[in-house]
């Protein structure tokens, strides 16, 4: 058991780490953010090795990185996989397994974001003029765009990234919850 739970952790930090790289690269280039900084750059080098074969086979939708985005779900899917194979998580069918991945990717995105948020909120209050400040407000724009709409500032606080943190907190008990249904149903254990 305790070696099953090494393995897990291993391969769950490894593909972890690269699902939240491939989702960063989605995002960059989603929101248009320059590559050309010290963050943009570790993302391209920790990621150019898988994605820009799969871009021949998987082109670009609207502007939108689908081979980042297939790549990370495929990670995912890896990770359950790895789970069902030291018997932590029983399946009864494997038609259950990429959704699974689907459940466990859209979980990354939404820590993802969270993230984003956390750092861009703290660098706007102790470092604005550092260099990751911008991009990591840049990342975060198109994510805060509606709350802003729907918020005011009090006092000259923006309170939308706030909302945004309890927003996300509430999909990740709905992602939760949508993870136990599928190993709960008739489609998994």
């Amino acid at each position: 058991m305790l070696a099953q739970n090494i393995v897990l952790l291993i391969s769950g930090t490894i593909l972890g780490f690269i699902t939240l790289a491939l989702l960063a690269r989605f995002f960059m280039q989603w929101g248009r953010v320059s590559f050309r900084n010290p963050i943009g750059q570790f993302v391209i080098t920790i990621t150019d090795w898988v994605v820009m074969p799969t871009r021949r086979v998987i082109p670009g939708l609207f502007g939108l990185d689908m081979a980042s985005l297939l790549l990370a779900w495929i990670a995912q899917i890896l990770y359950v996989l790895i789970e069902v194979g030291l018997g932590m998580l029983l399946v009864s069918t494997p038609f259950v397994i990429p959704l699974l991945g689907l459940v466990d990717l859209a979980r990354m995105v939404a820590y993802l974001v969270l993230g984003i948020v956390i750092v861009s909120v703290v660098l706007s209050w102790v470092g604005p003029q550092v260099p990751a400040a911008y991009i990591f407000n840049e990342l975060s724009r198109p994510f805060l765009a509606p709350f802003r709409r729907l918020t005011r500032p009090l006092g000259g606080i923006d309170l939308s990234p706030l909302v945004l943190v309890l927003v996300l907190q509430i999909v990740l008990l709905v992602i939760e919850y949508l993870r136990r249904s599928l190993l709960m149903s008739p489609l998994g254990y």
